[in-house]
């Protein structure tokens, strides 16, 4: 077995997007190729309504697929082929636009005015860009949630995990998304399939993520080795964490725990054409894209 190493630590960056919603970015817009197949991952944190209650409202995808996933609070969306409805907590959405669609999505804060959740953008690949539209509704009690001996618990939202299976099926580069909770003090493997590119996304709590060289238990310093991360709860926590290729991910819970996501697909190594929420392959595919919006030509039929 080989521990992923940790190639490069950020936070994510506040950043509003839609009608004025406040979230943090962790990636997006930029050198597509560090995360291939994912795109782009925000954070979409707050507990002041006026920072989100504007939402998102009606705009077009073409050639990406978005998954999102609601911890608190919800959002309620439409599309364009008249499918409706609200996303509570513990929700997943995973939207593939194919060929395109128009949506919107309005969150809204839970009995405290609590909003919080995560976007993430995946990529299509050229043969499947133009497919039909779909969407994957995931209930909470629908997502299978793993229990180790000691404590350490993974909600598995796609994918194969410690014997479990989450319900999104049928996606292009095959990932695997993963909320997981590690209990204090614990050091925790997680396997991660050698062919695919990895993350994590630390969200709560604090922990050490660690790879091949350094020494179980002790604190390497970044600017010296690069070989371990320490992350700790406060403003700064939304931290991401790329990882390189290895088959296994070794993570040290801290005093109060750690929770993050672990995300793995497989890349899909073609060129990438991007304007805003529309991802092509070639620069004429986007410029087709944007005529087919002004002429009301966006929605295909299938």
């Amino acid at each position: 077995m080989s521990l992923r190493p940790v190639t490069h630590q950020s936070h994510a960056q506040p950043t509003m997007e839609g009608a004025g919603v406040h979230l943090h970015r962790a990636f997006g817009f930029g050198e597509p190729e560090l995360s291939d197949p994912f795109l782009l991952f925000d954070d979409f944190r707050n507990d002041v309504p006026e920072h989100y209650e504007r939402g998102f409202p009606w705009h077009p995808h073409r050639g990406i697929e978005t998954i999102t996933y609601v911890l608190a609070g919800e959002v309620a969306h439409a599309d364009s082929l008249g499918n409706a409805g609200t996303l509570g907590a513990g929700t997943v959405q995973w939207m593939t636009a194919g060929s395109g669609i128009l949506h919107q999505e309005m969150p809204a804060g839970d009995f405290a005015g609590r909003m919080h959740g995560f976007q993430l953008w995946a990529n299509l690949p050229r043969d499947q860009k133009m497919t039909a539209p779909r969407y994957q509704d995931i209930q909470a009690s629908d997502i299978p949630e793993v229990i180790d001996d000691d404590g350490t618990k993974v909600r598995v939202i796609t994918g194969a995990f410690w014997g479990a299976k989450g319900p999104v099926d049928g996606i292009a580069t095959d990932p695997q998304y993963l909320d997981i909770t590690v209990p204090p003090l614990k050091t925790k493997r997680f396997k991660v399939d050698t062919r695919r590119r990895a993350f994590a996304y630390v969200f709560g709590g604090e922990g050490r993520f660690t790879d091949a060289a350094a020494p179980t238990g002790v604190l390497v310093e970044k600017e010296l080795m690069g070989e371990e991360i320490l992350m700790r709860d406060n403003s700064g926590d939304r931290t991401l964490i790329r990882l390189g290729a290895g088959d296994e991910v070794q993570v040290t819970a801290g005093e109060k725990g750690i929770r993050f996501l672990l995300v793995s697909g497989a890349p899909i190594n073609e060129p990438v054409a991007w304007h805003g929420p529309i991802v092509m392959n070639t620069r004429a595919e986007l410029e087709q894209a944007m005529r087919d919006l002004r002429t009301g030509n966006f929605i295909r039929a299938h």
